[in-house]
């Protein structure tokens, strides 16, 4: 094999069109060989030109990362041979160039490079999913919170008479949303909310208000990431109260994982207008990944998920889909709710 000279940006450019340009095209030639083959099955079912191109650009790929790997392998325990380095920087680098934030970059390729560590090689197709890459040596938590059974559908509903409608119908799982400056009012919704799942399999969690979730015996509490550091998680524990998180990439997902919470909810994976997010929309690509990685986890996929994309984010690996708007603009929120519970069947 030709020697190949290889820069960090040269391989963190390649990187990035193996994952974010070349699998689509591979995805989309076979989806396409697939669809035109129903069409005219005697026809060619694939682009020449396409086809030569993913296979000019595995080629490539191929020489390449042999290279990285035999300078890799010449000393894979030492963090600061210059193959090391250099590899390290082309992993942020390569993060950067699929729109990692900064700080989501170095978690990401400081876990690849222990993952190549670990197994004495790099594999530029071995996306890291293993948690003790991304988090070392695993530290017992000082949190014990309650497993969840299965969430299944689970719908965020603004207030308490939304709780009860989705209750009646054996929604699984339900999380108050109730928005308000009106202490009492709060306190109204969240006692009503619980009441109303009484006597049902309905599993209700109260979003944001942990103190009256544990006053008046919620079977858990939703904090976002915000929420963490000012709820007392000793005791939501203590209550025997289940928690879930928000999360919204590996930062965060981290976070999450080191007070070991009953689930985690991972998101937005689509574009949503109900609130203003500060990351973009996750995919369905960092949504597997995301879902290996946490697979000890109960797992809620969320933001912007209608009928149509259930069972491809299923297929993601996640347990559960939270679901908001696909509910309470529905003309027949109930019917509609039956109808998206079969998914979980």
């Amino acid at each position: 094999m030709t020697t190949l000279t290889w820069h960090p940006d040269v391989l963190s450019l390649t990187l990035a069109s193996l994952h974010a340009h070349m699998m689509p095209i591979r995805v989309g030639l076979a989806q396409y060989a697939e669809t035109y083959s129903q069409i005219a099955p005697k026809e060619p079912t694939t682009d020449a030109w396409l086809t030569h191109l993913a296979d000019k650009q595995t080629e490539h790929d191929q020489a390449l990362f042999a290279q990285v790997h035999q300078d890799f392998v010449k000393d894979p325990a030492d963090p600061t041979s210059p193959a090391q380095t250099q590899l390290l920087k082309a992993l942020f680098t390569m993060a950067r160039t699929l729109e990692f934030t900064q700080e989501e970059s170095q978690v990401l390729s400081m876990a690849w490079m222990n993952q190549s560590r670990r197994e004495g090689h790099f594999d530029p197709l071995k996306w890291p999913h293993k948690i003790k890459d991304f988090v070392g040596k695993e530290m017992p938590s000082e949190f014990q919170f309650e497993p969840c059974s299965d969430l299944g559908l689970y719908a965020v509903l603004p207030d308490a008479q939304w709780v009860e409608q989705m209750a009646q119908v054996g929604v699984p799982t339900v999380q108050l949303r109730f928005k308000s400056d009106d202490p009492e009012a709060i306190k109204r919704e969240v006692k009503a909310a619980i009441q109303a799942v009484k006597g049902t399999s309905t599993q209700l969690f109260i979003n944001d208000h942990w103190r009256l979730a544990i006053e008046h015996g919620a079977y858990g509490v939703h904090l976002g990431q915000e929420d963490l550091e000012e709820a007392s998680l000793q005791e939501i524990a203590a209550a025997q109260c289940r928690l879930g998180v928000s999360t919204h990439g590996y930062t965060e997902m981290l976070k999450a994982h080191a007070i070991r919470p009953s689930y985690m909810a991972l998101g937005a994976v689509f574009p949503t207008t109900l609130k203003r997010m500060q990351t973009l929309p996750q995919g369905l690509g960092r949504l597997r990944a995301y879902a290996q990685l946490m697979s000890p986890y109960a797992l809620v996929a969320i933001g912007g998920i209608d009928e149509s994309q259930f069972s491809t984010v299923l297929s993601c690996g996640v347990g559960s889909i939270a679901v908001v708007r696909a509910l309470v603009a529905a003309d027949h929120p109930q019917q509609e709710a039956l109808k998206l519970m079969r998914y979980f069947d």
